[in-house]
């Protein structure tokens, strides 16, 4: 029989997790193949870590990683498919927001053949709130604009992928991950599937605004040159506007004379080039960060401890 992996990272998710192992249990007792769970806990500071080593007692197609402390749901994730070992390799979030109802219908997808990896994409956003709903949309259209990786607008990390896929995707060993742009960017056929969107079943989103807005930036400057020619077209814009209003404040002056002071206007003038200047930097300096955290060499991430998948089917 096939072998389905199923990589879950984890990160303060205690109160859901038994939730979500019944419900997904469940689904996998009705396919055919061989599960395993592997569920990465990133550093969590509640009781995750305790009802994972209590999950693979009960079960021992259950294993756990334990990193060394957070390093982050994308780190998580290239550990868990390090560790996969299945023929074809899922990955699911652990707050029921990815309905495992929906693993049935991936795996036919795949192993249907003509596609690589099943992906699911939430159609609308009920239950957010409007401004967060707002800016995601316009993250997918400005990246989308600036990139020549696709990005699906409403595109989850939930996806059920080939074995060759995953190895694809582990050989993209960049620090600085952006998943949902590495699984567009190794290619491969991907067929998308549609959901409506559904509330956590337990706990609090890790995802706070600011945090979704860090990592949409990361998304851009991982994916697109495009903010480094904006910086560059800007200071050209502003040197040919500086130009053109010098000749214009000069001949103004010779024919009329006395057209060349009002200092307010100039500090006004002079704020806004600095800005515009700082802001430049700022876009080069983004792309210095990332390549400075590249070239340390750092890995991905560190683990503490692991466990379970005694391979012995336990009680659910």
């Amino acid at each position: 029989m096939d072998r389905l992996s199923i990589v879950v990272p984890c990160y303060n998710e205690e109160a859901g997790l038994a939730r979500f192992y019944d419900a997904t249990s469940t689904v996998c007792a009705g396919l055919d193949a061989v599960v395993e769970f592997i569920f990465v806990d990133d550093g969590s500071r509640d009781g995750t870590l305790a009802a994972l080593k209590g999950l693979a007692e009960r079960d021992g197609r259950v294993r756990w990683l334990a990193l060394s402390r957070n390093f982050g749901k994308e780190a998580a994730l290239f550990a868990g498919l390090e560790h996969a070992r299945g023929d074809y390799v899922a990955v699911m979030d652990a707050d029921l927001q990815d309905p495992p109802g929906l693993l049935p219908q991936l795996l036919d997808i795949v192993r249907g053949g003509g596609y690589d990896c099943a992906a699911v994409r939430r159609v609308d956003r009920k239950g957010e709130p409007p401004i967060r709903s707002w800016f995601a949309r316009q993250f997918y259209k400005i990246i989308n604009k600036m990139s020549k990786t696709e990005i699906v607008d409403g595109a989850r990390d939930y996806r059920l992928m080939t074995r060759q896929m995953a190895d694809a995707v582990l050989r993209v060993t960049e620090y600085n991950r952006f998943s949902k742009g590495i699984f567009s960017w190794v290619g491969f056929r991907t067929k998308w599937v549609e959901t409506v969107n559904v509330e956590r079943a337990a706990g609090e989103s890790k995802w706070s605004f600011f945090k979704l807005l860090v990592y949409a930036l990361d998304g851009i400057t991982a994916f697109s040159t495009a903010p480094l020619a904006i910086a560059s077209v800007l200071g050209l814009v502003f040197c040919l506007i500086a130009f053109f209003a010098i000749i214009f404040v000069i001949v103004r002056q010779l024919l009329w004379g006395g057209s060349a002071f009002g200092w307010p206007s100039l500090v006004c003038i002079i704020l806004f080039l600095a800005g515009i200047q700082l802001f430049c930097v700022g876009i080069v300096g983004q792309y210095l960060a990332k390549t400075y955290l590249e070239v340390k060499g750092r890995p991905i991430y560190l683990l503490r401890d692991s466990g379970g998948g005694d391979g012995h089917e336990g009680k659910a």
